[in-house]
């Protein structure tokens, strides 16, 4: 009998022009930024939406139900990312992408 498990998605990074051109190309793409509302409110990459990685845990975030939807993160310098990455990896979310910090981020900023 086939095993019915689904397959798990790993941990993927991606550079910051990768994340670009994802964004360039996708429309329903989810850019999350893990830094603090602070942080965010000081600069932040347009249309990102903002949960601190402290507030993820290893479960589906009711901010982003869909667990197939594209997502793009990233913070300050990398860290942040990685760990809020594979948190949700862990709850279950496919297309989790790590683009590192916005430190990196040569385009338009808010």
């Amino acid at each position: 009998m086939a095993d019915k498990e689904p397959k798990k998605a790993g941990y993927k990074k991606i550079s910051a022009e990768e994340a670009k051109e994802k964004m360039d190309n996708d429309e329903n793409i989810v850019i999350l930024d893990v830094r603090t509302l602070e942080e965010y409110d000081e600069k932040h990459i347009p249309g990102a939406v903002v949960i601190p990685n402290e507030t993820i845990k290893k479960e589906t975030l009711k901010e982003l139900p869909d667990l197939e939807q594209e997502i793009l993160v990233y913070c300050r310098s990398g860290n942040r990312s990685r760990q809020a990455a594979e948190k949700l990896i862990e709850a279950g979310y496919t297309n989790v992408y790590d683009f590192g910090g916005i430190n990196e981020w040569t385009y338009e900023t808010e």
